[in-house]
């Protein structure tokens, strides 16, 4: 027991210190490579505070749990939208920009909706079964390929302000910085995860309510702290940007490899997830516009919350099954 509580509290210290870096090394990064926040928040950091989902999908794919890949990917970009971007905002209200709100959020919802056609074979083809084929898989692929393009677009047509009074740091040590961030990250999100199941089991909940909550969340801590560190240190782009673009990773990158290394059988049962998902992200757009000054801000982080709190009740209690009958 006292293993464990060593292991989540040495995790959380990793999480704040890896997110810092991260972002510190990101920032600094960006500016001496004269391209925005908002770039590197799309491509660097959120691929890597993306990589526990990759290496947990990679793995569960390569030994046949197929409900644990597609439900890492679903359940980690609700998660990131309903409980990081809303926890960001509850903090600190998140300034969006106009290629944010324009292109990358509706990038993401269509991210959502794409994956929603591809896996339903059983209610869209009339096919006896569903899966996330290999085909499905390199569609996925090209997405992202499309978006890579994008983002590259983005970066080099990007007119870049430089900050006053910015202290230059080489190239090294931001790189250096970003490595030890990534580094903290990882290493302290499965400590915190493998102590936090520890303590839950000792005090008698199910393994089943364990893999639901924590474990599931456990995978997404990297973007949260990293996305509320930028948010204090005034780096909204980078925590928008962290939200979003993991959100992308996740489903054409994460979820395209995986099914392409093995096809992912799906259950219609995870439509509502999947629903869920694309609620989300449609109203990641709208609120946007129900702040002021295009933010999103405490009200709305507020209702994100609540909405993942009402999500994880109808989990926990089992009411998703009675839904089972719209896809049949």
């Amino acid at each position: 027991m006292l293993l464990s509580i060593i292991m989540l509290l040495g995790g959380f210290i990793l999480l704040i210190f890896g997110s810092n870096w991260l972002v510190d090394g990101a920032s600094d990064l960006a500016r001496r490579l004269k391209i925005s926040d908002i770039v590197v928040g799309l491509t660097i950091v959120s691929i890597g505070t993306s990589s526990p989902e990759l290496i947990v999908n990679l793995i569960a794919s390569l030994n046949g749990n197929t409900d644990i890949a597609i439900g890492n990917v679903v359940g980690s970009n609700i998660f990131n939208v309903l409980i990081i971007l809303g926890a960001t905002a509850i903090v600190m209200p998140v300034s969006v920009k106009s290629n944010t709100t324009w292109k990358e959020i509706p990038f993401s919802f269509m991210a959502a909706i794409v994956i929603f056609f591809l896996a339903n074979d059983e209610l869209f083809n009339g096919y006896p079964v569903s899966e996330v084929s290999r085909t499905d898989g390199l569609i996925l692929l090209s997405f992202f390929a499309i978006f890579m393009a994008y983002t590259y677009a983005l970066a080099r047509g990007h007119n870049y302000v430089p900050e006053v009074n910015y202290k230059k740091t080489t190239i090294l040590k931001s790189s250096l910085l970003i490595l030890a961030g990534l580094v903290g990250l990882f290493f302290g999100g499965r400590y915190l995860v493998l102590g936090a199941v520890d303590i839950a089991l000792y005090m008698g909940m199910s393994e089943s309510v364990v893999g639901l909550t924590i474990v599931a969340a456990g995978t997404s801590l990297p973007e949260l702290f990293t996305s509320i560190i930028a948010a204090l240190k005034k780096k909204a782009d980078i925590a928008i940007g962290n939200v979003v673009g993991s959100n992308i990773f996740n489903i054409f990158l994460i979820l395209g490899v995986s099914a392409t290394v093995k096809p992912l059988p799906f259950n219609r049962i995870n439509n509502l997830d999947i629903l869920v998902m694309i609620l989300s992200s449609f109203l990641m757009f709208v609120f946007v516009f129900t702040g002021k000054g295009r933010k999103i801000g405490r009200v709305e982080g507020g209702l994100f919350v609540a909405m993942y709190l009402v999500y994880i009740g109808i989990l926990l209690t089992g009411n998703h099954h009675i839904l089972e009958h719209m896809f049949r």
